[in-house]
């Protein structure tokens, strides 16, 4: 079983992607997945956690997620405010939207990471809502190339399943650049 832990803001459409993983997961023949957030009374840009879970066996586990084999940060200023390392496996992956590369971060753990500047892809594809690029779709492209899980076929798939065509068709051109563009260590 893989378990994905997703770490963002209020507004960053954290619970959406957990879900169109779950889904594409699922499209990726994995027989069991589930998809579930983890928040309370917040507002827009307080943080929050999602998670996904899939696996080649039906799951029968319904609690939270408390050390994940990867995380998803949407919001690296999360980074400072949340113990995001201690979700995280040993020798877990970290996905991150920041745009510096992996040997510039200061992360301490045997973990590997993986960044995506997801707010640049967003902006250039005119992925942008209330003034605020939209990252979850590149978020979700940078999953697939990092963690070869979920290929992007299946991904793709799952936002056609979520979103109307007109949407989907730029979301989808993201989800590609930011495959393209995603730096791993």
């Amino acid at each position: 079983m893989y378990e994905v832990i997703w770490h963002g803001r209020g507004g960053q459409g954290v619970v959406v992607a957990a879900q169109i993983l779950a889904e594409s997961a699922y499209f990726q023949g994995f027989k069991g997945v589930t998809s579930a957030p983890t928040f309370g009374p917040e507002r827009r840009g307080a943080p929050l956690t999602a998670s996904t879970r899939f696996s080649s066996n039906t799951i029968r586990m319904v609690s939270q997620i408390e050390h994940a084999d990867i995380a998803v940060v949407l919001d690296s200023s999360l980074l400072s405010v949340v113990n995001i390392l201690g979700t995280l496996k040993e020798g877990g992956l970290i996905v991150i939207n920041t745009e510096l590369k992996p040997d510039d971060l200061h992360i301490n753990g045997k973990v590997r990471i993986a960044t995506i500047d997801a707010g640049a892809v967003a902006i250039r594809h005119r992925l942008i809502r209330e003034g605020q690029p939209i990252v979850n779709t590149p978020m979700l492209g940078a999953f697939s190339k990092a963690s070869n899980l979920v290929d992007l076929e299946a991904i793709e798939k799952g936002l056609k399943g979520k979103l109307s065509s007109a949407v989907a068709a730029p979301n989808i051109l993201a989800l590609r650049d930011a495959f393209e563009q995603t730096c791993i260590k």
